[in-house]
C-alpha cells in the first residue's frame, strides 16, 4: 500500500505541476495580450490627439484668416467712406455751383 500511496502522491504532484505550468503559460499569454492591447490603445489615443491637434490648428488658422479678412474689409470700408464723403462734398459743391449759375 505504501507503494500505491507514493504512486498517487507522484501522480498528484505531476498533475499539480501540469496545472502550475498551464497557469504560468496562461499568465504569460494574458500579460502579452494586455501589453498588446495597451499599445493599441496608446496608438489610438495618439492618433486621436494628433487629429484633434490638427483640427484645432486648422481652426486657429481659419480664425486668423477671418480676422485678417475682417481687418482688411474694415480698412477698405473706411477708405470707401472717406472717398464717398469726398465725392459727396464735391457733388454738393457742383450742384451749388450749377444752381448759382442759373440764378
Amino acid at each position: 500500500m505504501n507503494k500505491q500511496l507514493i504512486q498517487q502522491v507522484l501522480e498528484i504532484e505531476k498533475q499539480a505541476q501540469t496545472i502550475h505550468d498551464a497557469a504560468n503559460h496562461d499568465a504569460a499569454q494574458m500579460q502579452k495580450q494586455a501589453e498588446q492591447e495597451a499599445q493599441a490603445l496608446i496608438k489610438e489615443s495618439r492618433a486621436k490627439a494628433q487629429e484633434e491637434a490638427e483640427s484645432l490648428a486648422a481652426d486657429i488658422r481659419a480664425n486668423d484668416e477671418c480676422e485678417r479678412i475682417l481687418t482688411q474689409s474694415e480698412k477698405k470700408s473706411r477708405q470707401m467712406e472717406t472717398l464717398a464723403s469726398e465725392h459727396f462734398d464735391r457733388a454738393v459743391d457742383y450742384v451749388l455751383e450749377q444752381l448759382s449759375r442759373k440764378e
